[in-house]
């Protein structure tokens, strides 16, 4: 029997500053951020494979590196 009660499934969104050819991109979790302060951040093209958690700092950093050379 199963639970209706669990945590919810996250939902992953593509970023803006991933390649448009499907190679490298990457995907994080807005409405688990905002909820918990955690940035979680994964390869789209490995969705079971492991994932980052960053602080606000951090992915924040990560967005301007993407920017500078993206």
């Amino acid at each position: 029997m199963s639970s209706t009660h669990g945590p919810r499934p996250l939902r992953w969104v593509k970023s803006t500053y991933s390649g448009g050819e499907g190679g490298q991109c990457i995907e994080w979790a807005p409405e688990h951020a905002a909820a918990t302060g955690e940035f979680l951040v994964r390869d789209s093209k490995d969705p079971n494979g492991p994932h980052l958690a960053l602080t606000r700092g951090g992915f924040a950093s990560l967005v301007e590196f993407a920017k500078r050379h993206g």
